[in-house]
């Protein structure tokens, strides 16, 4: 009898947390940024598995804006500005960036033009955003870190800060 007593106070304990982490997730305020976790993802038409397929992602971290939320589907905006559902359960918190233009993107040691330049990100390159501030991110590609100004990325809002 004990034991089942604990079992249900353990369940019960698991399932306060998961409504509660669900309870955030619905109220969180949008639009947000967000990445795809998976390393295969399906964007569709509409929220649910009924809807038509529109796209296929092959990659992992990719950033993506949630501009709308639905249980368990979110409406997202990829980088090229492409619009549709995702499952909530393909995308994750971690926030990254990817970079833009047609010309490989300086990595600086530190968040000023002036700086050494560490390496040249290429565009359509994502990494790790960690921290941003006065118009300058701090991002990780492959383990290799360097300053890029935020105009030179997609991921961030104007002016976002980050710590």
């Amino acid at each position: 009898m004990k034991m089942r007593k604990l079992f249900a106070l353990g369940f019960a304990a698991v399932l306060g947390l998961s409504v509660t982490s669900a309870e955030a997730q619905k109220d969180r305020q949008t639009p947000y940024w967000a990445s795809i976790s998976a390393s295969k993802a399906m964007m569709r038409s509409g929220p649910g598995r009924n809807y038509p397929a529109t796209w296929l992602y092959l990659r992992a971290d990719l950033p993506i804006k949630v501009v709308e939320t639905y249980p368990n589907w979110r409406k997202v905006q990829d980088p090229d500005g492409e619009t549709g559902w995702m499952l909530q359960s393909l995308l994750s918190d971690t926030r990254t960036a990817v970079v833009g233009g047609k010309e490989p993107r300086p990595m600086h040691e530190a968040p000023d033009e002036s700086s050494p330049v560490r390496f040249r990100a290429e565009p359509g390159v994502v990494g790790r955003l960690s921290k941003c501030a006065a118009g300058w991110c701090q991002l990780d590609v492959g383990g290799r870190k360097g300053f890029i100004r935020a105009d030179h990325f997609w991921g961030v809002d104007p002016g976002e800060n980050l710590d």
